[in-house]
């Protein structure tokens, strides 16, 4: 999924999968198999594969192109295997999470207005638990109180193959001491971002994604990237900026 993109309309096809990828995985709690897909669209094999592509490069899911099924990996805010989060509604398990900053976002999306979801996580240094429950895109409570995102890869890294990089490096922390040892562990440095910050920065996604019926594709600028966190008053000078 390369960087910069020059800007480009998704086809009709694409835009019907998407709209049923998000619907399922809302409702059962994780991705369709193609013949599901199949099912819902009328489309053959190779009609489902170009849209799950064109999805790809417009930064809303992740497949593995190298696959003949083009496994589908990520949705997010949804992942297809254990993440760091993991997402209960009204208690009950309803799927893994793609990354900790969409977590922030999952209320968010229209399947589950005014439902209570509790995102169960854990500190990437030690792995202690960590509790966030939001409800209507708002954090209702976080546990233990403090606790921040912290990115270990530059934007300048993100997406250089898909999103899987990215959201691996997007960790929950319970503070800057542990954020510190969790970069000695890894061998990497990253910034350090509060939880209203996280919030703004999913925002235009969120507000977008199943609200939004031609949701425009996604475009990576770095360089924007890193401009809009420093706005938010994040620190991004571990980033060489």
């Amino acid at each position: 999924m390369p960087q910069n993109v020059p800007a480009f309309e998704f086809t009709d096809d694409a835009k019907q999968v998407r709209a049923f990828v998000f619907d399922h995985w809302c409702a059962q709690g994780h991705a369709p198999t193609l013949r599901e897909v199949h099912e819902a669209t009328g489309f053959d094999r190779r009609r489902i594969l170009q849209a799950y592509k064109e999805l790809q490069l417009g930064i809303v899911i992740t497949v593995d192109e190298n696959t003949q099924n083009c496994n589908l990996l990520k949705a997010p805010p949804f992942s297809s295997f254990p993440s760091q989060v993991r997402a209960y509604i009204d208690d009950e398990f309803h799927s893994f999470v793609g990354c900790a900053s969409e977590a922030i976002a999952f209320s968010h999306m229209p399947p589950f207005k005014d439902k209570t979801v509790r995102l169960e996580s854990h500190c990437a240094c030690c792995l202690e638990p960590v509790t966030l429950v939001s409800k209507n895109f708002e954090l209702q409570s976080v546990t233990p109180p403090g606790v921040m995102l912290h990115i270990s890869l530059s934007p300048y890294d993100w997406n250089n193959v898909d999103m899987r990089r990215m959201c691996d490096s997007m960790n929950y922390v319970i503070d800057a001491d542990h954020a510190e040892r969790y970069e000695r562990d890894t061998a990497t440095r990253g910034v350090l971002v509060n939880l209203d910050q996280a919030k703004m920065f999913v925002s235009n996604v969120a507000n977008d994604r199943m609200w939004n019926y031609h949701w425009k594709p996604g475009i990576l600028n770095p360089q924007m990237v890193i401009k809009g966190f420093q706005m938010m008053g994040v620190d991004t000078s571990p980033w060489g900026t």
